[in-house]
């Protein structure tokens, strides 16, 4: 996906998850872009993302596994059409690319799957019929240094670690991976899932990587499909990056998508200044794959 891919790659490398935010408000020229990327992007026709004003409500009160959010003066809420049975994959894949953009602005953020008040999230995002607020983030500038909260909740970095890949990954042994292969998994390995819990599990194949969840089993009530699609965004990033600097494959000019033989195509995008145009193009195919009724979809 070349939409930004140097900065992206940068951004996921970098992200931590923050709690704490200094009072005051994000700048007139970071408000615009990281709006312009909410409108903009949107490659599926059932996931958005929406940047409002309002936050102390959204949070006010909430603590959870996540502990409180505080000071944010900003969120974006991740919305998702329920009619479409993979909605929550594709609503994690295009909220972490907001929040890779948001990154790569300087913001601190947090993906929050459950404790947030969903009703007034609801109200300030204005949904409409069928659609439904999976997950929210606050937006700001993070505080310079950690809260001893923050610092508690992480483990004191504890919840930063990584499995080894060796534990998630089928298929093709490791000494025949190719090396965007090997690139994108890293970086699925370091994506952000609910708690720490990392529930993908990857098939590697010669040309195609299929992600699935460890059990059908969702945890802490914030479905696992969600996670594999913040996963998906971090391998096509990864898999862009290498394309455009190495020139592997051939660059297509839509992405597809395909479930149980119907296939759907978001043409190419492409974005004004302050942005280049951009395409979702993979050195090869890659699978996103559902353990529910052996859905899939493709990229």
């Amino acid at each position: 996906m070349e939409i930004l891919s140097q900065r992206w790659h940068e951004a996921l490398l970098k992200r931590r998850s923050r709690r704490l935010y200094e009072a005051r408000l994000i700048s007139a020229e970071v408000f615009e872009k990281l709006t312009f990327a909410c409108n903009e992007f949107r490659l599926f026709d059932t996931a958005r993302a929406v940047l409002t004003k309002c936050s102390e409500k959204v949070f006010k009160g909430i603590i959870g596994a996540y502990g409180k959010i505080r000071g944010a003066p900003f969120f974006i809420a991740f919305i998702g059409d329920t009619r479409d049975p993979h909605v929550k994959e594709k609503v994690g894949y295009t909220g972490e690319g907001i929040i890779l953009e948001a990154t790569a602005l300087g913001l601190g953020t947090c993906w929050v799957g459950k404790s947030f008040n969903h009703m007034f999230a609801a109200s300030f995002a204005t949904i409409m019929e069928h659609e439904q607020v999976f997950a929210v983030t606050p937006v700001g500038y993070a505080a310079e240094e950690a809260s001893f909260e923050e610092k508690l909740l992480t483990g004191f970095g504890q919840t930063h670690k990584r499995e080894p890949l060796t534990g998630m990954v089928s298929g093709l042994q490791e000494t025949e991976w190719p090396e965007w292969i090997r690139a994108s998994l890293f970086a699925a390995r370091v994506a952000p899932s609910a708690v720490n819990r990392q529930p993908w599990r990857f098939l590697v194949e010669s040309d195609s990587i299929k992600v699935s969840v460890d059990n059908v089993n969702d945890s802490y009530g914030i479905s696992k499909r969600l996670d594999c699609g913040i996963a998906m965004l971090h391998i096509g990033n990864y898999s862009a990056r290498l394309r455009r600097g190495r020139q592997m494959g051939t660059p297509r000019s839509s992405w597809s998508c395909e479930v149980h033989r119907t296939q759907f195509e978001v043409d190419r995008h492409t974005l004004p200044s302050p942005y280049p145009s951009f395409s979702i193009a993979f050195v090869t195919s890659a699978t996103l794959q559902s353990e529910h009724a052996g859905e899939r979809w493709k990229l």
